[in-house]
């Protein structure tokens, strides 16, 4: 990870994330309280970047009890490994709610709202509605409706967040977006750059995030 910070004193901070990665949501909050420890620097941008778990999602999702025990083998393996990751959630005041939720998405529309997000300067809250949608409420990411919703919440305007979803705008921005990052090595996220340098992959203490926030400012 690079020591040196960008001539304008401001730093960014870039995560590679899907929506429906529990650590991710678990990654944002170890985030937010990585800056906490360290005042609430100014001069921090945080931007989000998209990354596919299931690229081959079909367009309309899977239901999530059949996708998960084909993914781990069986279902009570499945539970087993969401109990762990809600432990983990707790910690960070996170209740998942996975008995709500009944389908896993393909998340590529979402990543969309989150491009267009970004270019109205709402990205962050968009991303913390959609994960709270998927996670603590159970709601359906292929729904256009549920998707426009939680947009609008997250400060995207109701006819921006419909205009998006009714063509392909953003489409190819987010697969570009996509295929950069994982030609610089990503292949499992929240995965954490620096002023554009590689730092962490997953979602690490807010100690650590923030002593190597700490070290990237320092000149």
């Amino acid at each position: 990870m690079s020591s040196s910070t960008s001539s304008t004193g401001i730093l960014t901070i870039d995560i590679v994330s899907d929506v429906i990665c529990p650590w991710c949501f678990i990654g944002k909050r170890r985030l937010e309280k990585a800056l906490k420890l360290l005042g609430d620097p100014p001069g921090v941008k945080v931007n989000w970047k998209p990354f596919q778990l299931n690229p081959q999602m079909p367009a309309q999702g899977i239901e999530r009890r059949a996708y998960r025990t084909a993914k781990f083998g069986n279902w009570e393996q499945a539970q087993a490994r969401d109990a762990q990751v809600a432990a983990a959630a707790a910690e960070e005041s996170i209740v998942f709610a996975f008995d709500k939720m009944t389908r896993t998405p393909n998340t590529l529309d979402a990543h969309r709202l989150i491009w267009l997000a970004g270019r109205l300067g709402v990205q962050d809250a968009v991303v913390e509605r959609l994960f709270r949608g998927y996670f603590e409420e159970g709601m359906d990411l292929n729904d256009r409706a549920t998707l426009v919703r939680l947009a609008v919440e997250g400060g995207v305007p109701v006819q921006e967040a419909e205009r998006l979803l009714a063509g392909e705008e953003g489409r190819a921005e987010v697969l570009r977006e996509e295929a950069k990052y994982m030609s610089l090595g990503v292949s499992g996220v929240p995965s954490f750059f620096f002023n554009g340098q590689p730092g962490f992959s997953g979602a690490v203490a807010p100690t650590i995030l923030a002593d190597a926030i700490r070290q990237v400012r320092e000149p």
